[in-house]
């Protein structure tokens, strides 16, 4: 499909885009439809003023514009006919009672072109080769079209408003003619329009750019991975060690590491454990003199009892003492306590 001459949008040079496509070569230019546009004009300009340069209609007319061409590119149906004529072409009304009208509207592949109309757009429908295409020129490449959708596709054309016309005479011969006749074209995705091709293309372009980044990243990370595996390679081979002895540094480094950036033990913690030791020696001093005086009172009673013929004044005063002895260990616990 490479060899099918198609103009892409430019501007509301459609006109031109059409003529081109339907000749298959570049033919025409804006200069030379412009060209023709004000030979029609200057044709009509002297029939209007066959009725005189001082009627009202005549003064009316030279102060409208032209309907034959703008300054944006547009052109009319006639500017387009004046330029087929040239090459022995001509349009007919798609819905004309003409007997070439009415054969394309019973088999529109019996005929070779079509040319349509809506608004300010013009654009080509042609044979090339045994196979239809459409070259709109708002598209990004031609679109084939099946012998079966040509009928159909007409048909949604005229629901949609479009003016259609038939190229009758014949058309030159090109090089996609003799191309696609040999190779059939085969078209699995269709063209999109001009004006979704550039968010397309930006996304590819996006999609690219990533692509080469993460590449570009894979590239690096894989060449830092290769230097340090030469790195620990060439550590061993120097020191003699082996796999185990790296893994074993590595993780004496990993311990060493942790207890450096280990806290220090608080001050309260240790006058905790310190208070704590203290009063577990006062408690064992506090018990080793309980028993300790626990011992003298047994040893009292025994003397108690072997002196029981002394005056019992002895006896009571023996009773004091072992109260005495009681209260001195009641105070030195709490003594303890309070230390």
């Amino acid at each position: 499909m490479d060899s099918i001459f198609h103009e892409k949008q430019e501007g509301s040079l459609c006109a031109q885009h059409c003529l081109n496509a339907l000749l298959q070569g570049n033919y025409f230019t804006a200069v030379d439809l412009a060209e023709l546009a004000r030979q029609l004009d200057e044709t009509e300009r002297q029939t209007m003023a066959e009725g005189g340069l001082a009627t009202e209609e005549y003064q009316r007319f030279l102060q409208q514009p032209s309907s034959n061409f703008d300054d944006s590119g547009y052109f009319s149906i006639q500017v387009l006919q004046r330029a087929l004529r040239v090459w022995g072409l001509e349009l007919m009304p798609f819905k004309s009672s003409d007997y070439v009208a009415t054969s394309a509207r019973a088999d529109p592949t019996s005929q070779n072109a079509y040319i349509c109309n809506f608004k300010d757009h013009w654009f080509c429908i042609r044979k090339l080769g045994h196979q239809w295409f459409n070259l709109n020129s708002l598209l990004t490449g031609p679109e084939l079209i099946s012998d079966t959708f040509l009928s159909l596709f007409l048909t949604q054309l005229q629901q949609e408003g479009y003016a259609i016309f038939v190229v009758q005479g014949d058309l030159m011969e090109s090089e996609a003619d003799r191309l696609l006749t040999v190779a059939p074209a085969v078209q699995p995705v269709k063209p999109p329009l001009i004006a979704d091709a550039p968010s397309a293309a930006s996304a590819s372009s996006a999609d690219v750019d990533l692509a080469r980044a993460l590449e570009e990243s894979r590239r690096m990370i894989d060449d830092q991975d290769q230097t340090l595996r030469d790195t620990l390679t060439q550590s061993r081979e120097g020191s003699g060690a082996t796999e185990d002895d790296d893994l074993q540094r590595a993780l004496a480094l990993s311990l060493q590491g942790f207890q450096e950036s280990a806290p220090p033990p608080s001050t309260s913690a240790n006058q905790t454990s310190t208070s704590a030791e203290e009063v577990r020696r006062n408690r064992e001093a506090f018990l080793d003199r309980l028993k300790a005086d626990q011992q003298t009172s047994n040893a009292s009673a025994e003397i108690s009892q072997t002196n029981s013929q002394e005056p019992s004044a002895d006896s009571g005063e023996s009773a004091q003492t072992d109260e005495e002895m009681l209260q001195a260990a009641i105070a030195m616990s709490m003594s303890t306590k309070s230390t």
